[in-house]
Protein backbone atom coordinates (compact mmCIF):
# COMPACT_ATOMS: atom_id res chain seq x y z
CA UNK A 1 0.00 0.00 0.00
CA UNK A 2 1.53 3.31 -1.07
CA UNK A 3 1.73 6.01 1.59
CA UNK A 4 0.63 9.34 0.09
CA UNK A 5 0.60 11.42 3.24
CA UNK A 6 4.15 12.50 3.90
CA UNK A 7 4.83 13.64 7.48
CA UNK A 8 1.91 14.57 9.72
CA UNK A 9 3.71 17.38 11.63
CA UNK A 10 1.06 17.80 14.28
CA UNK A 11 -1.86 18.95 12.13
CA UNK A 12 -4.23 16.43 10.59
CA UNK A 13 -4.59 18.64 7.55
CA UNK A 14 -0.89 18.66 6.55
CA UNK A 15 0.49 16.73 3.58
CA UNK A 16 -2.53 14.48 3.14
CA UNK A 17 -2.71 14.90 -0.61
CA UNK A 18 -5.79 15.05 -2.77
CA UNK A 19 -8.50 12.53 -3.49
CA UNK A 20 -8.02 10.61 -6.74
CA UNK A 21 -11.06 8.48 -5.88
CA UNK A 22 -13.25 11.56 -6.37
CA UNK A 23 -11.35 13.67 -8.88
CA UNK A 24 -9.71 17.02 -9.33
CA UNK A 25 -12.70 18.95 -8.01
CA UNK A 26 -12.46 17.30 -4.58
CA UNK A 27 -11.14 20.47 -2.80
CA UNK A 28 -14.40 22.19 -3.77
CA UNK A 29 -16.36 19.31 -2.27
CA UNK A 30 -14.31 19.34 0.95
CA UNK A 31 -14.94 23.08 1.25
CA UNK A 32 -18.67 22.40 1.58
CA UNK A 33 -17.97 21.33 5.19
CA UNK A 34 -16.32 23.48 7.86
CA UNK A 35 -15.05 20.55 9.91
CA UNK A 36 -12.17 21.18 12.30
CA UNK A 37 -9.01 20.55 10.27
CA UNK A 38 -6.86 19.76 13.31
CA UNK A 39 -8.44 16.29 13.53
CA UNK A 40 -9.43 13.67 10.97
CA UNK A 41 -13.16 12.99 10.90
CA UNK A 42 -13.33 9.28 10.11
CA UNK A 43 -16.54 8.49 12.01
CA UNK A 44 -19.26 9.93 9.83
CA UNK A 45 -21.40 6.89 10.62
CA UNK A 46 -22.00 7.99 14.21
CA UNK A 47 -22.91 11.67 14.13
CA UNK A 48 -22.68 12.73 10.50
CA UNK A 49 -21.45 16.12 9.40
CA UNK A 50 -23.61 19.12 8.47
CA UNK A 51 -22.56 21.20 5.44
CA UNK A 52 -21.78 24.83 6.10
CA UNK A 53 -24.63 26.14 3.91
CA UNK A 54 -27.12 24.06 5.89
CA UNK A 55 -25.76 25.33 9.21
CA UNK A 56 -26.04 28.91 7.96
CA UNK A 57 -29.66 28.33 6.88
CA UNK A 58 -30.40 26.86 10.29
CA UNK A 59 -28.96 29.95 11.93
CA UNK A 60 -31.10 32.16 9.69
CA UNK A 61 -34.24 30.24 10.64
CA UNK A 62 -33.38 30.38 14.33
CA UNK A 63 -33.04 34.14 14.05
CA UNK A 64 -36.42 34.28 12.31
CA UNK A 65 -37.97 32.32 15.18
CA UNK A 66 -36.50 34.68 17.76
CA UNK A 67 -37.52 37.80 15.85
CA UNK A 68 -41.19 36.80 16.06
CA UNK A 69 -41.88 33.59 18.02
CA UNK A 70 -45.65 33.81 17.57
CA UNK A 71 -45.43 34.02 13.80
CA UNK A 72 -42.81 31.26 13.78
CA UNK A 73 -44.92 28.71 15.63
CA UNK A 74 -48.09 29.70 13.80
CA UNK A 75 -46.49 28.89 10.46
CA UNK A 76 -44.38 25.95 11.62
CA UNK A 77 -46.79 23.01 11.03
CA UNK A 78 -47.22 23.91 7.37
CA UNK A 79 -43.46 24.27 6.90
CA UNK A 80 -42.82 20.93 8.57
CA UNK A 81 -45.42 19.29 6.32
CA UNK A 82 -43.64 20.69 3.27
CA UNK A 83 -40.24 19.45 4.50
CA UNK A 84 -41.46 15.94 5.25
CA UNK A 85 -43.05 15.76 1.80
CA UNK A 86 -39.63 16.40 0.25
CA UNK A 87 -37.86 14.02 2.62
CA UNK A 88 -40.32 11.22 1.92
CA UNK A 89 -38.93 11.18 -1.61
CA UNK A 90 -35.35 11.02 -0.31
CA UNK A 91 -36.26 7.96 1.76
CA UNK A 92 -38.42 6.29 -0.86
CA UNK A 93 -41.63 6.41 1.18
CA UNK A 94 -45.16 7.44 0.14
CA UNK A 95 -45.97 10.90 1.50
CA UNK A 96 -49.00 9.57 3.38
CA UNK A 97 -46.81 6.98 5.14
CA UNK A 98 -43.98 9.30 6.18
CA UNK A 99 -43.47 11.43 9.28
CA UNK A 100 -40.51 13.07 10.95
CA UNK A 101 -39.10 12.16 14.37
CA UNK A 102 -36.05 13.28 16.34
CA UNK A 103 -34.02 10.11 15.74
CA UNK A 104 -34.31 6.41 14.99
CA UNK A 105 -34.83 5.67 18.68
CA UNK A 106 -37.91 7.94 18.75
CA UNK A 107 -39.42 6.13 15.78
CA UNK A 108 -38.63 2.75 17.30
CA UNK A 109 -40.33 3.84 20.53
CA UNK A 110 -43.49 4.91 18.69
CA UNK A 111 -43.60 1.68 16.71
CA UNK A 112 -43.11 -0.57 19.72
CA UNK A 113 -45.68 1.36 21.75
CA UNK A 114 -48.30 0.75 19.05
CA UNK A 115 -47.83 -3.04 18.90
CA UNK A 116 -50.50 -5.10 20.66
CA UNK A 117 -48.04 -7.51 22.26
CA UNK A 118 -49.78 -10.24 24.19
CA UNK A 119 -48.56 -11.69 27.46
CA UNK A 120 -46.19 -14.58 26.88
CA UNK A 121 -45.20 -13.45 23.38
CA UNK A 122 -41.71 -12.33 22.40
CA UNK A 123 -40.01 -9.66 20.34
CA UNK A 124 -37.50 -11.25 17.99
CA UNK A 125 -34.28 -9.40 17.23
CA UNK A 126 -30.75 -10.39 16.27
CA UNK A 127 -27.40 -10.20 18.04
CA UNK A 128 -26.54 -7.34 15.64
CA UNK A 129 -29.38 -5.12 16.91
CA UNK A 130 -28.36 -1.62 17.94
CA UNK A 131 -28.03 -1.38 21.72
CA UNK A 132 -30.55 1.42 22.24
CA UNK A 133 -33.13 -0.41 20.10
CA UNK A 134 -32.59 -3.57 22.13
CA UNK A 135 -33.15 -1.61 25.33
CA UNK A 136 -36.39 -0.18 23.94
CA UNK A 137 -37.55 -3.67 22.98
CA UNK A 138 -36.80 -4.92 26.49
CA UNK A 139 -38.74 -2.05 28.07
CA UNK A 140 -41.90 -2.64 26.05
CA UNK A 141 -41.68 -6.40 26.39
CA UNK A 142 -41.52 -6.13 30.19
CA UNK A 143 -44.48 -3.75 30.25
CA UNK A 144 -46.63 -6.21 28.28
CA UNK A 145 -45.54 -9.39 30.07
CA UNK A 146 -43.61 -10.43 26.97
CA UNK A 147 -39.92 -11.20 26.47
CA UNK A 148 -37.07 -10.57 24.04
CA UNK A 149 -35.62 -13.39 21.99
CA UNK A 150 -32.22 -12.89 20.40
CA UNK A 151 -31.41 -14.63 17.12
CA UNK A 152 -27.71 -15.31 16.51
CA UNK A 153 -26.64 -14.43 12.97
CA UNK A 154 -23.03 -15.16 11.95
CA UNK A 155 -21.12 -12.15 10.65
CA UNK A 156 -20.47 -13.92 7.36
CA UNK A 157 -24.00 -15.28 6.91
CA UNK A 158 -25.27 -14.38 3.40
CA UNK A 159 -28.79 -13.10 2.84
CA UNK A 160 -30.16 -16.56 2.07
CA UNK A 161 -28.90 -17.93 5.39
CA UNK A 162 -30.25 -14.94 7.31
CA UNK A 163 -33.70 -15.53 5.84
CA UNK A 164 -33.56 -19.25 6.65
CA UNK A 165 -32.66 -18.46 10.25
CA UNK A 166 -35.51 -15.96 10.41
CA UNK A 167 -38.02 -18.44 8.97
CA UNK A 168 -37.01 -20.99 11.59
CA UNK A 169 -37.20 -18.47 14.44
CA UNK A 170 -40.58 -16.84 13.74
CA UNK A 171 -43.27 -18.92 15.42
CA UNK A 172 -46.72 -18.58 16.98
CA UNK A 173 -45.26 -16.74 19.99
CA UNK A 174 -43.49 -14.06 17.92
CA UNK A 175 -45.22 -10.74 18.52
CA UNK A 176 -42.97 -8.69 16.21
CA UNK A 177 -39.54 -8.74 14.56
CA UNK A 178 -36.99 -5.94 14.85
CA UNK A 179 -34.28 -6.04 12.18
CA UNK A 180 -31.46 -3.67 11.28
CA UNK A 181 -31.22 -2.59 7.66
CA UNK A 182 -27.55 -1.76 8.24
CA UNK A 183 -26.10 -2.84 11.57
CA UNK A 184 -24.16 -0.32 13.59
CA UNK A 185 -21.63 -2.48 15.43
CA UNK A 186 -20.95 -4.85 12.54
CA UNK A 187 -21.49 -2.63 9.46
CA UNK A 188 -23.41 -5.20 7.43
CA UNK A 189 -26.66 -5.01 5.50
CA UNK A 190 -29.60 -7.29 6.16
CA UNK A 191 -32.16 -8.57 3.61
CA UNK A 192 -35.04 -6.51 4.96
CA UNK A 193 -37.26 -6.88 1.87
CA UNK A 194 -36.98 -10.67 2.13
CA UNK A 195 -37.60 -10.47 5.86
CA UNK A 196 -40.72 -8.39 5.21
CA UNK A 197 -42.04 -11.13 2.93
CA UNK A 198 -41.36 -13.80 5.59
CA UNK A 199 -43.08 -11.75 8.31
CA UNK A 200 -46.03 -10.88 6.10
CA UNK A 201 -46.58 -14.56 5.33
CA UNK A 202 -46.55 -15.37 9.05
CA UNK A 203 -48.73 -12.39 10.02
CA UNK A 204 -46.00 -10.88 12.20
CA UNK A 205 -45.21 -7.11 12.15
CA UNK A 206 -41.69 -6.13 11.06
CA UNK A 207 -39.91 -3.02 12.33
CA UNK A 208 -36.83 -2.11 10.27
CA UNK A 209 -34.17 -0.01 11.98
CA UNK A 210 -32.67 1.85 9.03
CA UNK A 211 -30.63 4.28 11.11
CA UNK A 212 -27.75 4.27 8.60
CA UNK A 213 -29.80 3.80 5.45
CA UNK A 214 -30.92 7.26 4.19
CA UNK A 215 -28.28 8.57 1.84
CA UNK A 216 -26.29 5.32 1.87
CA UNK A 217 -29.01 3.26 0.17
CA UNK A 218 -31.41 4.30 -2.57
CA UNK A 219 -35.03 4.46 -1.38
CA UNK A 220 -34.47 2.49 1.84
CA UNK A 221 -38.00 2.85 3.22
CA UNK A 222 -39.40 1.01 0.19
CA UNK A 223 -38.77 -2.43 1.71
CA UNK A 224 -42.23 -3.68 2.59
CA UNK A 225 -41.84 -3.38 6.37
CA UNK A 226 -44.71 -2.46 8.68
CA UNK A 227 -42.52 0.21 10.26
CA UNK A 228 -39.28 1.74 9.01
CA UNK A 229 -37.16 4.38 10.70
CA UNK A 230 -33.95 6.02 9.50
CA UNK A 231 -31.67 8.84 10.63
CA UNK A 232 -31.18 11.66 8.15
CA UNK A 233 -28.29 13.14 10.13
CA UNK A 234 -25.88 10.40 9.09
CA UNK A 235 -25.37 9.72 5.37
CA UNK A 236 -27.88 12.35 4.23
CA UNK A 237 -25.93 14.97 6.25
CA UNK A 238 -28.98 16.66 7.77
CA UNK A 239 -28.75 18.43 11.13
CA UNK A 240 -28.87 16.06 14.09
CA UNK A 241 -32.33 15.49 15.50
CA UNK A 242 -33.81 14.63 12.10
CA UNK A 243 -35.10 11.17 11.18
CA UNK A 244 -37.78 9.67 8.96
CA UNK A 245 -40.49 7.28 10.13
CA UNK A 246 -42.61 5.30 7.66
CA UNK A 247 -45.70 3.39 8.76
CA UNK A 248 -47.78 1.00 6.65
CA UNK A 249 -51.51 1.70 6.30
CA UNK A 250 -52.85 -0.85 8.74
CA UNK A 251 -50.82 0.61 11.63
CA UNK A 252 -51.37 4.34 11.07
CA UNK A 253 -54.52 4.48 13.15
CA UNK A 254 -52.71 3.19 16.25
CA UNK A 255 -49.28 4.80 16.07
CA UNK A 256 -48.72 7.89 18.20
CA UNK A 257 -45.93 10.43 18.35
CA UNK A 258 -43.30 10.10 21.07
CA UNK A 259 -44.54 13.39 22.57
CA UNK A 260 -48.26 14.04 23.12
CA UNK A 261 -48.94 17.56 21.92
CA UNK A 262 -51.54 19.60 20.01
CA UNK A 263 -51.34 17.34 17.00
CA UNK A 264 -52.40 14.29 19.00
CA UNK A 265 -55.84 14.01 17.43
CA UNK A 266 -54.70 14.72 13.88
CA UNK A 267 -54.51 11.79 11.47
CA UNK A 268 -51.09 10.31 10.73
CA UNK A 269 -48.67 11.74 9.64
CA UNK A 270 -49.81 15.26 10.63
CA UNK A 271 -50.07 14.05 14.23
CA UNK A 272 -46.26 13.93 14.35
CA UNK A 273 -45.72 17.49 13.09
CA UNK A 274 -46.28 19.24 16.42
CA UNK A 275 -43.85 18.17 19.14
CA UNK A 276 -43.92 21.24 21.37
CA UNK A 277 -41.58 24.23 21.33
CA UNK A 278 -38.36 22.40 20.45
CA UNK A 279 -36.02 23.67 17.72
CA UNK A 280 -37.45 22.33 14.42
CA UNK A 281 -34.89 24.05 12.16
CA UNK A 282 -33.12 20.74 11.55
CA UNK A 283 -36.27 19.31 10.00
CA UNK A 284 -36.76 22.40 7.84
CA UNK A 285 -33.18 22.41 6.52
CA UNK A 286 -32.81 18.65 5.98
CA UNK A 287 -34.11 18.96 2.38
CA UNK A 288 -31.25 21.40 1.70
CA UNK A 289 -28.72 18.79 2.87
CA UNK A 290 -30.26 16.19 0.58
CA UNK A 291 -30.28 18.64 -2.33
CA UNK A 292 -26.61 19.48 -1.78
CA UNK A 293 -25.58 15.81 -1.91
CA UNK A 294 -27.94 15.23 -4.81
CA UNK A 295 -26.17 18.06 -6.62
CA UNK A 296 -22.92 16.14 -6.29
CA UNK A 297 -24.69 13.10 -7.74
CA UNK A 298 -26.01 10.41 -5.41
CA UNK A 299 -24.53 7.60 -7.50
CA UNK A 300 -21.14 9.29 -7.57
CA UNK A 301 -21.26 9.94 -3.81
CA UNK A 302 -22.15 6.31 -3.03
CA UNK A 303 -19.56 4.86 -5.41
CA UNK A 304 -16.87 7.13 -3.95
CA UNK A 305 -17.76 6.28 -0.36
CA UNK A 306 -17.75 2.54 -1.05
CA UNK A 307 -14.35 2.70 -2.77
CA UNK A 308 -12.87 4.89 -0.03
CA UNK A 309 -14.22 2.72 2.80
CA UNK A 310 -12.72 -0.34 1.12
CA UNK A 311 -9.40 1.47 0.73
CA UNK A 312 -9.43 2.54 4.37
CA UNK A 313 -10.14 -1.01 5.50
CA UNK A 314 -7.30 -2.36 3.36
CA UNK A 315 -4.68 0.14 4.53
CA UNK A 316 -5.54 -0.31 8.22
CA UNK A 317 -5.56 -4.10 7.92
CA UNK A 318 -2.17 -3.96 6.21
CA UNK A 319 -0.75 -1.87 9.06
CA UNK A 320 -2.03 -4.38 11.62
CA UNK A 321 -1.07 -7.43 9.61
CA UNK A 322 -4.64 -8.76 9.72
CA UNK A 323 -7.23 -9.79 7.16
CA UNK A 324 -10.43 -7.76 6.69
CA UNK A 325 -13.43 -8.96 8.67
CA UNK A 326 -15.47 -11.58 6.83
CA UNK A 327 -18.72 -9.67 6.58
CA UNK A 328 -21.47 -10.83 4.25
CA UNK A 329 -23.05 -7.91 2.41
CA UNK A 330 -20.95 -5.14 4.00
CA UNK A 331 -22.45 -1.68 4.33
CA UNK A 332 -21.53 0.39 1.26
CA UNK A 333 -19.93 3.28 3.16
CA UNK A 334 -18.57 1.40 6.20
CA UNK A 335 -16.13 -1.49 6.68
CA UNK A 336 -14.89 -3.52 9.66
CA UNK A 337 -11.30 -4.09 10.70
CA UNK A 338 -10.82 -6.87 13.28
CA UNK A 339 -8.70 -5.74 16.21
CA UNK A 340 -6.22 -8.10 17.88
CA UNK A 341 -7.84 -10.65 20.22
CA UNK A 342 -8.43 -9.15 23.66
CA UNK A 343 -8.58 -5.59 22.31
CA UNK A 344 -11.77 -3.53 22.78
CA UNK A 345 -13.78 -6.55 23.86
CA UNK A 346 -16.01 -4.46 26.12
CA UNK A 347 -17.78 -1.15 25.67
CA UNK A 348 -15.43 0.52 28.17
CA UNK A 349 -12.32 -0.82 26.44
CA UNK A 350 -13.63 0.23 23.03
CA UNK A 351 -14.29 3.75 24.30
CA UNK A 352 -10.79 3.94 25.81
CA UNK A 353 -9.20 2.98 22.48
CA UNK A 354 -11.39 5.47 20.64
CA UNK A 355 -10.23 8.25 22.98
CA UNK A 356 -6.58 7.19 22.63
CA UNK A 357 -6.80 7.46 18.84
CA UNK A 358 -8.07 11.03 19.17
CA UNK A 359 -5.47 12.06 21.72
CA UNK A 360 -2.43 10.37 20.15
CA UNK A 361 -3.25 10.24 16.44
CA UNK A 362 -5.79 13.03 15.95
CA UNK A 363 -8.33 10.61 14.45
CA UNK A 364 -12.03 10.52 15.33
CA UNK A 365 -13.10 6.92 14.73
CA UNK A 366 -15.63 4.30 15.78
CA UNK A 367 -14.42 1.32 17.81
CA UNK A 368 -17.20 -1.23 18.18
CA UNK A 369 -17.72 -4.39 20.21
CA UNK A 370 -19.75 -7.35 19.04
CA UNK A 371 -20.06 -10.63 20.92
CA UNK A 372 -16.92 -9.86 22.92
CA UNK A 373 -14.78 -9.03 19.87
CA UNK A 374 -13.42 -5.57 19.10
CA UNK A 375 -13.49 -3.92 15.68
CA UNK A 376 -12.53 -0.63 14.12
CA UNK A 377 -15.46 0.57 11.99
CA UNK A 378 -14.20 2.54 9.01
CA UNK A 379 -16.57 5.20 7.64
CA UNK A 380 -16.16 7.20 4.44
CA UNK A 381 -17.89 10.37 3.29
CA UNK A 382 -17.07 12.67 0.39
CA UNK A 383 -15.12 15.08 2.60
CA UNK A 384 -12.62 12.27 3.40
CA UNK A 385 -9.58 11.29 1.32
CA UNK A 386 -7.24 8.27 1.15
CA UNK A 387 -4.36 9.90 3.03
CA UNK A 388 -6.49 10.24 6.16
CA UNK A 389 -6.80 6.47 6.50
CA UNK A 390 -3.04 6.11 6.15
CA UNK A 391 -2.65 8.42 9.15
CA UNK A 392 -5.22 6.32 10.99
CA UNK A 393 -3.38 3.10 10.11
CA UNK A 394 -0.10 4.37 11.52
CA UNK A 395 -1.77 5.83 14.58
CA UNK A 396 -3.68 2.65 15.39
CA UNK A 397 -0.55 0.55 15.04
CA UNK A 398 1.33 2.87 17.38
CA UNK A 399 -1.46 2.99 19.96
CA UNK A 400 -1.84 -0.78 20.02
CA UNK A 401 1.89 -1.34 20.30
Amino acid sequence: MTDTTGTREGSAGNALGGNPLWGDDWPRVRALWSLDETVLHLNHGSFGGVPTAVREEQDRLRAEAEDNPDAWFRRLPARIAAARTELAGVCGAPVEAFSLVLNASAGTTSALASLPLREGSHLLLTDHTYGAAALAAARFARARGASVRRLEVPLDAPAEQVLRLLEEAVDERTGAVLLDQISSATARTFPVAGAAAVCRERGVPLLVDGAHAPGMLDGPADCGADFWVGNLHKWACAPRGTAGFAVSGEHRGRVRGPISSWGEEEPYPAAFDQQGTWDATGWLTAPLSAALLGGLGWERVRAHNAALAEYGQAVVCEALGTAPARVADPAPSMRLVPLPPGTAGTFEAARALQCALVERAGCETAVTTWNGRGFLRVSAQVYNRPGEYEVLARGLREVLS
